[in-house]
């Protein structure tokens, strides 16, 4: 998630700071001192950096494009769903927009969600191979939803029999559980999704 849109640069020229304080309220120095955390595998730091520039910048794709990819990759999803959304409603036609809150919403248990807008993103983009991954995957989680959903709980096969140390305080003969038909059904190799990750 951490590599954005090739749309998402800025014209101004990239200064390196590390090492460097960064000017109070520069929002720009902020911006390119949070893509170079991101780019180093910090994405909680540049999360916290990237959200000052877009309090500073409220209103720029770039900043909230690149802090949105910091929450996603630090594990905050609902916070990236927003700011993808946020995007996306400035300006419907951007596919990687539509990507990042399809992958968001589908980490926060939104899949049909997550599908309406991955599905997008493909649209527009049928030559990106990992949006046509992520909606495929996404779809057969909800196949998988929809499946469990139909089959309902676990049914068992037979009576049941008690099992532990209820089981040896029952009086008769021999109380010890024996193996037998009375076991839960269990999910066999036509139960398994295609993606097993």
């Amino acid at each position: 998630m951490s590599e954005g849109s090739s749309a998402s640069g800025d014209s101004r020229p990239a200064e390196n700071f590390a090492g460097q304080a960064l000017p109070e309220g520069d929002a720009h120095a902020w911006y390119l001192r949070g893509l170079e955390l991101l780019g180093r595998g910090s994405p909680a730091a540049a999360a916290q950096v990237l959200q000052r520039a877009s309090s500073v910048e409220p209103g720029s794709r770039s900043v909230r494009e690149a802090l949105a990819r910091a929450q996603f990759d630090a594990g905050r999803y609902a916070e990236a769903a927003d700011n993808f959304r946020m995007i996306v409603e400035a300006s419907p036609s951007d596919d990687y927009a539509h990507f990042g809150l399809g992958l968001a919403l589908a980490r926060t248990g939104h899949h049909a969600a997550a599908a309406e807008y991955l599905a997008l993103a493909a649209a527009m983009r049928p030559d990106a191979a990992h949006y046509t991954e992520a909606l495929r995957s996404v779809r057969v989680t909800l196949r998988a939803q929809d499946k469990a959903r139909q089959v309902g709980p676990a049914r068992q096969v037979g009576p049941a029999r008690q099992v532990g140390p209820a089981a040896s305080t029952q009086a008769g003969p021999d109380t010890t559980p024996q193996p037998g038909p009375d076991i839960t059904t269990q999910p066999g190799p036509d139960d398994t999704t295609e993606d097993n990750r």
